[in-house]
């Protein structure tokens, strides 16, 4: 069971918000977090906090296919991103870095700074006002997010191979 503070946005949040392209020509994660949503909000890597959950509404991660967008997120220690529904090639892209996403529609459910508790494996989400059941993520999803992403787990099977 995970839980964190939520921080709120909006629908169509692109990749572009996520991570502005200006900042694409870096590698290091720690420089991607440092820039995570600096648009819509300048302060949001300063502030967040590790194990803080975003919430937003429909078409997350909508926009180019960089996964330095999840890559970005990650870096700054939050596990999981709630959305009424995700832009396709971001969700594939978070799970290959181990980026949870669970898709509810929760944002009139709670509010910014709210403290929240979700279960990956189940999809339960819990809000001060409500429980919410969100789209369970299947098992090999789930196994990617635990052994730390998509090339983690091929690693793995390689060496068990072996």
């Amino acid at each position: 069971m995970l839980s964190g503070r939520v921080w709120k946005f909006g629908d169509n949040i692109d990749t572009d918000i996520i991570i502005p392209a200006r900042y694409l020509a870096y590698t290091d994660p720690l420089v991607l977090g440092q820039h995570c949503m600096e648009p819509l909000a300048p302060d949001f890597a300063r502030s967040v906090r590790r194990g803080d959950i975003i919430v937003a509404g429909s078409n997350f991660g909508c926009g180019s296919s960089r996964e330095h967008a999840p890559i970005a997120i990650l870096s700054l220690g939050i596990p999981v991103v709630i959305a009424k529904s995700f832009a396709r090639i971001f969700y594939r892209n978070a799970f290959n870095q181990a980026l949870g996403l669970l898709e509810a529609d929760i944002c009139d459910a709670v509010s910014a700074g709210e403290t929240i508790e979700v279960d990956l494996a189940t999809g339960l989400i819990k809000t001060a006002r409500a429980e919410v059941q969100a789209l369970p993520i299947p098992p090999f999803m789930l196994e990617l997010i635990s052994e730390g992403g998509l090339i983690n787990h091929l690693r793995r099977q390689l060496e068990e191979r072996k």
